[in-house]
Parts: structure tokens; sequence; C-alpha cells
């Protein structure tokens, strides 16, 4: 059994004040629900502040971004080890980083490994735009985007990772995938192309994540799915109605 695993991506929200108090706000009720992995992933310079706040209970931490090299002259950027002291965990490849600021599969290839190399959990986001969607083009453009990622991985590498399918067109509009066609989509094309690439095994070790529009009110709908192990939320993890949305996701 895939233990689920719901993240909640911060974005550019919350001063590191802020964070330590939401964090502190939902964190009991938050750790008293089982059978979950719950993660955190607020901005870079709250990253200290929450890990703190969450010391000594279930919930993880992970950043958003991170550079693939060690060190050097990259200005703004984060490297794997200045994440690790406080970091389980990191996003990467997230569509908003593909879009605004020119991400592409080779680049996010490299993160994985260097996530890999430093003991973080990769959690690796994949997705269509509304226009490749509507053109028939999902299977073919993700499962490229999978393909691209983890070239050059063992499966040993891959079974670690968590992948977040996020189509482009429901990131933050409201709209969401329904619940059956998130479900076919991560079964057949994410982790279906796992499967082609690292044998049906790693496939069924890999956890796979919804994204988009995920509430407190539709995620019992996508846990139902059984190839659906958790989400990567945007928005409604910035309320304390987290707690319910976590709550209805192991119901």
């Amino acid at each position: 059994m895939r233990t689920p695993i719901i993240a909640g991506n911060w974005k550019m929200n919350k001063t590191a004040a802020a964070a330590a108090e939401f964090a502190n706000e939902i964190k009991e009720a938050l750790n008293d629900i089982a059978g979950v992995d719950i993660v955190f992933c607020p901005p870079a310079l709250t990253i200290p502040a929450v890990a703190a706040a969450v010391a000594g209970t279930k919930i993880g931490v992970g950043a958003q971004n991170m550079h693939y090299e060690e060190s050097g002259a990259y200005t703004g950027e984060l490297a794997a080890n200045m994440l690790t002291p406080f970091c389980q965990y990191v996003i990467l490849g997230h569509s908003e980083r593909r879009e605004y600021f020119g991400e592409t599969d080779e680049g996010v290839n490299k993160k994985i490994k260097t996530a890999l190399a430093h003991g973080l959990t990769p959690i690796v986001c994949v997705g269509e735009s509304l226009t490749q969607n509507e053109a028939g083009e999902t299977h073919s453009f993700v499962s490229g985007q999978v393909t691209a990622a983890f070239a050059g991985l063992t499966a040993a590498d891959v079974a670690l990772c968590v992948i977040a399918y996020e189509p482009i067109w429901a990131i933050g509009t409201g709209k969401s995938a329904s619940a059956e066609q998130a479900g076919a989509i991560i079964g057949q094309t994410v982790r279906g192309t796992i499967a082609n690439l690292f044998g049906a095994a790693t496939a069924a070790l890999v956890r796979i994540q919804y994204g988009g529009s995920a509430n407190e009110k539709n995620i019992a709908d996508y846990m139902q799915q059984p190839d659906i192990d958790g989400a990567l939320v945007g928005g409604a993890s910035l309320k304390a109605t987290f707690v319910q949305l976590v709550q209805n996701a192991v119901v």
C-alpha cells in the first residue's frame, strides 16, 4: 500500500511570522490525522521558521525550488545543502517555474538527481495546458515530461520520488479535472509511463498526486481513484480548512 501524501504549496504567500503562526495554528490537528504524510512547502525565507514550528510533529517541510549545482555564481538560487537542515522534500518543475522562469525538462532532470543525492524527496510536477488537452495531446505531452524528468535514473531512484500531475488549466483557476479524468491520466499516462520505463513493480511504488484546484470539498472524490495517492494543494493549503482537506483525504 502506498501512503497518501498531501503537500501544501504556499507559493509566494506569508511572511516568516505569518507562516510560523499559521503552522502553529493547524499543526496539532494535522498531527492527529493517521495514515497520511503531510508536507508544508512555504516560501524560502520562511522555511526555517516553519521547520521550527512543526518540529516534533509528523509534518514534513519542503522547498518550492532548488538549483542543481552544489554552489556557485547563481544569484538568487538555493543549493540542496542549504535546504537539508530544514527540509525533507522539494517541489521541482512546477508549471509556474516552467512558464515564468524558463525551466526545462533537462533542468528538472538535473535537479531531481541532485535532490536525491542529498536525501531530499523530489515532488516532480508534470501537466499539460488547456490547448494541449483540447487537442488530444495530453498523453504524449505528459508522458514526454515524465520520460525526460527521470532520464538516467535507476528504478530505485524513481521509487523514492513523488510525482504531481497538475493540469495547467486547473491551477488556481477554480477549474479542476474530474476525479475520473485525473485518475485515468495518472493511471494510464503517468504511472503507465513509469511502468514502461522502469517496470510494473517500480510503478506500483511511486506515489502520484493530483494538483489543480484541489480543496476540502473535492479531495475525497480524487482519493477514491486507485492511482491517486494524494494532492499537491495550492490556495486551499493557505487556510485552516486545510485540516479538513487532509481529514477528508483519508476518510
